[in-house]
């Protein structure tokens, strides 16, 4: 296999808002998740999954998305991302005036049926629907995360045909990106790379994304694996805040912080500044009163700042 050449700009999307929170035990006010999103628009942050358009009965964690979008007028430096699940979430995102809809179809059934109370077909259905009301009527565009496409907690393994029959779907709806997300943090570098390749085939004119969790000590192995693949958007939560409720022992998702100092050793530019990061890791991690997950903030930068 040729390698394709390492890219020189990697597009980091912070989650830390909306899956950074949405398994901690401490639900943050809204004008707490308001100042966590500035604080990320100062460290350079472009592009940020803002709100969870789920019952807040059901993930409390995620209640207020139409207020912080109401605190988050549109702003031509920050893309504002609203996860949606269903056509309820579609409308609701609509409404709000979010600039990008990330749309969650699981891999596997055990998971959709769990999480979302719908099959992978009946997901793939309400991803068309959503995307046929988008074309006709406006409203944000569109992006797909394939959630567990590494592993299901209920199902177990997850075929690589799995993950490459809801990309081919989505590139018949014309979906322009499509995030593989590492839900429980199983993925590995070598299954990472074959992932990509599949998807890649199925979907060639999609933009492709990676969502890793660090549950087991490879989310940063798998972005680095990700890189040389060729891609160039990853997700990552400031101060590897987060985890899936349904993964045991969850530890979060790949720390932005720990990120941009690989890449930045690697000579690749995020434009984020990594000494912001280091204190928003911070300060985030106080308001919920847990210590920071993210390796970086607790060891610092190298060389040092003196």
């Amino acid at each position: 296999m040729t390698r394709p050449p390492l890219t020189q700009r990697v597009e980091i999307v912070e989650v830390g808002p909306r899956d950074g929170l949405q398994n901690e035990d401490r639900p943050l006010d809204v004008a707490e998740k308001l100042e966590f999103i500035a604080r990320l628009k100062a460290c350079g942050v472009r592009r940020v999954e803002a709100v969870s358009f789920v019952n807040p009965r059901r993930v409390p964690q995620m209640a207020g998305a139409e207020e912080i979008m109401q605190g988050l007028p549109a702003d031509p430096d920050l893309t504002r991302i609203g996860l949606v699940l269903n056509e309820r979430g579609w409308d609701r995102a609509v409404a709000a005036g979010c600039d990008e809809a990330n749309v969650v179809v699981c891999a596997s059934d055990g998971f959709g049926i769990r999480n979302q109370g719908a099959s992978v077909a009946e997901q793939v259905a309400t991803l068309a629907a959503i995307a046929e009301r988008q074309a006709k009527e406006g409203g944000p565009r569109l992006s797909l995360t394939i959630s567990v496409a590494f592993g299901c907690p209920f199902d177990g393994e997850v075929s690589e045909d799995q993950v490459a029959a809801i990309a081919r779907e989505a590139a018949a709806l014309g979906i322009p990106e499509i995030a593989l997300g590492d839900t429980i943090g199983v993925a590995d570098p070598w299954t990472v790379r074959s992932r990509i390749e599949a998807v890649r085939r199925a979907a060639p004119d999609a933009r492709l994304r990676m969502h890793f969790h660090n549950t087991r000590n490879t989310g940063l192995a798998n972005a680095y694996a990700s890189v040389e693949a060729g891609i160039d958007v990853l997700d990552a939560s400031c101060g590897g805040i987060g985890g899936c409720p349904f993964a045991p022992a969850a530890t979060g998702n790949i720390a932005t912080e720990d990120l941009v100092y690989m890449l930045n050793r690697a000579g690749i530019e995020t434009g984020l500044d990594l000494d912001r990061l280091i204190e928003t890791g911070l300060w985030i991690s106080d308001k919920l009163g847990k210590t920071p997950p993210s390796a970086l903030t607790r060891a610092g930068v190298f060389p040092g700042r003196g």
